[in-house]
């Protein structure tokens, strides 16, 4: 929709030009209520276009093509130029010693085509890739011996990797590596296998990549486990996920050792506390920790009374004892009070959990489901960097006010990083006063001004990394995480059960956490097939990767 181009007249506007100093801020209010009005009237007139198009459709017309995000037509709110220093010279590097040598082949010249002086020099070493893609269907003949006094027969045993079902452990593997680190939909892989000579039906594909999970999933809980450990801070994202048509969420937990996904119907705090135990029964406790949420959820004092006269202090519950309380003593609690008490029960019972390593601080956007959780939060600078590009000023001094406050915005970013690599006490006192006066700044652009303000309250969770360095000032592992799961969903729309949903969890937490070890996934996954027992247990690398990122020097 094309927007009305500036006058010229105020195009040419130099506020600063103008001395009456009245004069210049009743012109400056003018100017303010313009970009107001100019931002109404484009809302109604998407919001009139979206009317006009749901009622042509409802006459049985097309109505207007809906234009994917990111094409033409959608918003671009990548920060990648503003938020990086400056690129350095593309260089082209060698590949060579990344190759593993299958074979070598001596190629001789033929003697006949050389000159009678030619004086042998040796060989020159050109390195060929390729790759074969072949059946290796084997037909064991098992020894099958009888023992009449016994009446029981005797076969000898295939090798392991051959011993489960028809198909070997490197077909298994690579069905299951290119559906859930290629990303291949399962009819896809189910073509690209039988083109090449294997014989199996549709059917089989979708067993192999949904109860495979089966054989890997303690392995995949253990991995969520060693990466909570393996840090004292998590990154903490979402994306939706459709389970048989119906609508559900991905949650992606993550470290520089691991990522971890898991798919729940929700995504409130409740949720997000489940995801933090590792899908453990849910467990409730009243302390004061459950007292201290209970006043941040806004619960009356009376239904607080209530609470504390009819809850067991500091007494783990499960989900039957909760739900009995709640039923009797507490059945005069209207249905959100009752969700606010397991909220804030559940929220305690994960900070006292003795049993589990429980999050210090989790790196996120700013969504409230993830407030109040852990004991410290720290917001994402890009997320918030997302906000202030999301405005779209129609005059040009208001243009001009996002573009400094943008260069300002990215040049205090770019600040912290060093402020992380080399912190001190001076340098933190000194970003703690640039933040208020970068962020209490009054530009008269009213919109960039209440973003400047809603930033401002964010002042604790922004700068966490002034007190603890080691934090990451970005929440993009957890969001190219996310990634991964959009690009699968976006080929196969989504899991088509709850079994599919599992196996979709745990193969991309392990294809994931294997890419950040530094592992191979199809020989990950043939390791397990066939109990070589050659790549050692994911959790234990991930704490041995930990230890030794923390016993380095910085």
């Amino acid at each position: 929709m094309a927007e009305r181009p500036v006058p010229e007249a105020i195009a040419r506007l130099d506020l600063a030009s103008i001395a009456d100093v009245g004069a210049r801020q009743a012109i400056r209010a003018l100017l303010s209520l313009v970009e107001e009005l100019a931002a109404e009237n484009q809302a109604l007139r998407t919001e009139l276009a979206q009317v006009k198009d749901e009622l042509a459709r409802l006459k049985g017309g097309p109505g207007r093509p809906k234009i994917p995000p990111g094409q033409a037509g959608g918003g671009d709110y990548s920060s990648e130029q503003e938020r990086r220093p400056a690129p350095k010279t593309w260089q082209k590097r060698g590949k060579q010693d990344q190759v593993r040598i299958d074979r070598t082949e001596r190629v001789a010249v033929d003697p006949a085509t050389l000159p009678p002086d030619a004086v042998f020099k040796g060989y020159e070493r050109v390195v060929v890739q390729n790759l074969v893609l072949r059946t290796d269907t084997v037909a064991f003949e098992l020894a099958v011996w009888y023992s009449a006094s016994e009446r029981r027969s005797y076969r000898a045993r295939r090798p392991a990797g051959y011993d489960d079902g028809t198909f070997a452990a490197d077909l298994r593997a690579l069905v299951l590596d290119l559906a859930y680190r290629g990303g291949m939909s399962e009819t896809k892989i189910h073509e690209l296998v039988a083109a090449h000579g294997i014989a199996i039906s549709a059917g089989t594909v979708s067993i192999l990549l949904t109860e495979s999970r089966a054989a890997f999933g303690a392995e995949a809980r253990d991995v969520l486990r060693a990466g909570l450990e393996s840090t004292p801070y998590q990154h903490l994202d979402d994306t939706s996920t459709r389970v048989d048509g119906e609508l559900q969420y991905c949650q992606i937990l993550c470290s520089p050792f691991y990522t971890a996904y898991r798919t729940t119907p929700g995504k409130d705090r409740r949720t997000i506390v489940e995801v933090l135990r590792g899908g453990r029964p849910a467990a409730y406790r009243y302390d004061r920790e459950a007292e201290r949420h209970l006043a941040f959820l806004g619960l009356s004092a009376a239904a607080q009374a209530r609470v504390h006269a009819a809850l067991p202090r500091d007494r783990v519950l499960d989900e039957a004892a909760l739900t009995a309380l709640l039923d009797g003593p507490l059945a005069r609690l209207g249905p959100r009070q009752q969700e606010q008490v397991r909220e804030a029960l559940a929220v305690a019972a994960y900070l006292a959990d003795p049993d589990w390593p429980v999050v210090r601080t989790l790196i996120c956007d700013d969504a409230p489901q993830f407030r109040a959780i852990t004991p410290e939060l720290a917001l994402c600078w890009i997320h918030e960097g997302r906000h202030f590009k999301q405005l779209t000023p129609w005059l040009p001094q208001p243009r001009a006010a996002l573009a400094d406050i943008l260069d300002q915005f990215w040049t205090y970013y770019r600040e912290l990083l060093a402020y992380r690599e080399h912190p001190a006490p001076e340098e933190r006192v000194r970003l703690d006063a640039r933040f208020d006066a970068l962020f209490g700044t009054v530009t008269g652009y009213a919109e960039l001004d209440r973003r400047l303000a809603l930033t401002r309250e964010k002042k604790p969770e922004l700068l966490l990394v002034l007190d603890h360095p080691e934090l990451p000032l970005h929440n993009n592992p957890a969001e190219l995480g996310a990634r991964q799961r959009v690009r699968k969903r976006d080929v196969s729309f989504g899991p088509r059960s709850p079994a599919g949903s599992a196996a979709w969890d745990t193969f991309m937490t392990l294809a994931a956490t294997t890419r950040k070890l530094g592992l191979d996934f199809v020989a990950y996954l043939t390791d397990r097939f066939t109990r070589a027992g050659q790549i050692p247990p994911l959790p234990d690398l991930i704490t041995a990767r930990a230890a030794q990122v923390a016993g380095s020097p910085t």
